[in-house]
């Protein structure tokens, strides 16, 4: 007897091999399509029909939601649906995977699991313009005596700071358009280069490197959408740098190195720069620690005291 040899994961029902129609984006393997077929499959059988105004009839031979019922609330054709389930159709789409997510009522993280194993690079949530991730606030408040932090969004907007921030830069958050993006003042100001020195000239430009692209991530991150767009034409207006170091497609995330910023009530504080991303939102959180081994640590509680008598704790 022939025993044909097939993946522990693969769902019901034979394998195909390789499809030609399946264009996945690079890091994504055959064995991707298995498992997005046995994923759909096991959210689909998750359901009951009554809780989505279904009724549950008597002539369901397995548990959950039929494929012809999520395929008609996909609004696709159920040989298609039933296709992706056996790991033999073509790639699907950035629409239909939508569709579908929402026909089987995926959570966010089931949303972003699903347009991986598809091949797409999952869509960015949307968030209202005044949202103000609560993890990352948090934190921001719990290290407001002794650590300078700011919150900003994934194209450098500050929308919140402690105090010993705003001691240090002045207030960003509630600036209009550019003014309060980070990125835009880096290019653009000599003075804020003179507020937030680098060691060296050659820190100065990778500085400036990683600004152009963790920018250059995001803007592909959130498909091309008009505020990222607008920043890029703006800046690329702004700054010759900018226009050179964006020609050259480099892509990174966001990290920062040691800076001195000179205060004119304390003097010289070398800082460490932190950068904390929150899983649930597009925003982040940037800190400076104290270097050790410096005065900072003193220095930073001496401005501490000394806006102590301030009301506000935080500017958002």
């Amino acid at each position: 007897m022939h025993l044909m040899k097939r993946p522990l994961d693969a769902v019901h029902g034979p394998i195909a091999s390789a499809d030609p129609g399946w264009r996945p984006t690079p890091g994504t393997q055959v064995t991707d399509r298995i498992q997005l077929g046995d994923f759909l499959r096991r959210r689909r059988e998750s359901l009951r029909p009554e809780d989505l105004g279904l009724a549950p009839g008597t002539r369901r031979r397995t548990p959950g939601l039929r494929r012809d019922e999520v395929a008609a609330m996909a609004s696709m054709s159920t040989a298609y649906y039933e296709s992706l389930e056996q790991a033999r159709g073509p790639q699907p789409s950035v629409a239909i995977l939508g569709s579908i997510a929402t026909a089987l009522r995926l959570t966010p993280d089931e949303r972003r699991h699903l347009y991986l194993l598809a091949g797409h690079a999952p869509p960015m949530p949307a968030e209202p313009p005044d949202y103000v991730d609560p993890g990352l606030s948090y934190t921001l408040d719990a290290v407001a005596a002794t650590t300078p932090a700011l919150i900003s969004d994934d194209l450098s907007n500050v929308l919140a700071q402690n105090r010993l921030n705003v001691a240090l830069f002045g207030t960003f958050a509630d600036r209009p358009g550019h003014e309060k993006n980070l990125t835009w003042h880096w290019f653009t100001s000599a003075h804020w280069r003179s507020v937030l020195r680098s060691a060296s000239p050659q820190e100065e430009v990778a500085t400036s490197l990683l600004y152009v692209a963790d920018l250059r991530a995001t803007v592909t991150q959130r498909g091309h959408d008009p505020a990222a767009a607008a920043l890029v034409s703006d800046l690329r207006a702004a700054s010759a740098e900018f226009a050179e170091m964006w020609d050259q497609h480099r892509v990174s995330t966001l990290h920062c190195s040691t800076k001195s910023v000179f205060h004119e009530r304390v003097g010289r504080l070398d800082l460490d720069c932190v950068v904390l991303a929150s899983p649930l939102s597009r925003q982040r959180l940037l800190l400076l620690q104290p270097v050790r081994g410096t005065e900072t640590t003193d220095r930073l509680s001496r401005l501490q005291l000394s806006i102590s008598g301030e009301r506000s704790t935080r500017v958002i």
